[in-house]
């Protein structure tokens, strides 16, 4: 079982994704599908909160205050958000679980990372700048790859189309699943959950 230094329970998950009904439906804001189901588990609602520019909620865990963050200032600029988050509540981003598309994954499969660089996912690179720190969780939730970089960009800007809809709502229901484990600081027990399990392959939409 893989043996993660630094990762403490979590205090703050963060949804990353781009506002307007233009995206809802995007490969890019699948960490805004993942808050929906976060809120259905737990029983809260996002809603909006000016001062970390973004939709917020709480949820007790075991008698913990739990926060949720869904930025709302586009992806590239996700640390405007999260930063002045984490710093009002004093969470320190090694408490901090951040749930993003990965195009590295074929849908279908969801992979938890504690800390690294940030691939080229703009919201990862411009949270690791405004946290001025790597050592955060991800929930890497992939969605493909478009087979060339040039195609990146309107790949994670388009509809995965219903196939793979379909895996990547498996994947992100596998995930809710160790959810607990992951709140609770059981990183170990959670990875070796998520990862051992058969979670599909990428099927063309």
């Amino acid at each position: 079982m893989v043996r993660v230094s630094g990762f403490r329970e979590i205090s703050l998950i963060v949804g990353l994704g781009n506002p307007g009904k233009k995206y809802a439906d995007t490969r890019h804001n699948v960490g805004w599908w993942f808050l929906d189901r976060l809120g259905s588990e737990y029983h809260f609602d996002l809603k909006p909160e000016t001062r970390f520019q973004g939709l917020f909620s709480e949820f007790l865990f075991e008698q913990r205050v739990i926060r949720v963050l869904a930025p709302t200032t586009f992806m590239n600029n996700s640390g405007r958000s999260v930063a002045p988050c984490a710093s009002y509540f004093r969470i320190e981003p090694n408490q901090i679980l951040v749930v993003h598309d990965e195009i590295d994954l074929a849908p279908g499969i969801c992979r938890l990372k504690f800390g690294g660089g940030h691939g080229g996912h703009n919201g990862l690179r411009d949270l690791g700048k405004s946290l001025d720190a790597a050592d955060f969780l991800r929930l890497r939730i992939g969605v493909g790859h478009p087979q060339s970089a040039s195609l990146v960009t309107n790949h994670v800007l388009s509809n995965p189309g219903v196939r793979n809809l379909a895996l990547i709502n498996r994947s992100m229901d596998q995930s809710m699943q160790v959810m607990n484990l992951v709140i609770s600081g059981e990183l170990e027990r959670a990875m070796h959950h998520l990862h051992t399990r058969d979670q599909g392959h990428l099927e063309s939409s």
